[in-house]
């Protein structure tokens, strides 16, 4: 699924228009990663949390040549979703492979 996908489906069952969708999907898209960037947690009740987690300095292996590289301290983005949702993802998979084996 796309951003485009998503704009359709919040479109068709809202009533807006593609275009004001598309603004609202691009604003909560930006404010979530302006928040992760400015250090700070999201918390989305039902769905779950987005934050920042620091990776340590290491080296790696240039896959091409096999030279090591030394790679900085960096932050990366992580997502840990709800309870609700896994179970819910859960569920509906078990769903659909029993109705692929029936």
């Amino acid at each position: 699924m796309t951003k485009a996908d998503i704009v359709d489906e919040i479109a068709r069952a809202t009533g807006l228009t593609k275009i004001e969708t598309k603004a609202v999907v691009d604003g909560v898209f930006a404010s979530i990663i302006k928040a992760i960037a400015d250090g700070k947690r999201i918390e989305l009740r039902g769905f779950g949390v987005f934050k920042h987690k620091s990776r340590k300095p290491r080296m790696a292996r240039n896959p091409k040549t096999g030279e090591l590289v030394p790679l900085d301290k960096r932050y990366v983005p992580i997502f840990k979703p709800s309870p609700d949702f896994l179970n819910k993802v859960n569920e509906a998979m078990k769903l659909q492979l029993e109705e692929k084996a029936s």
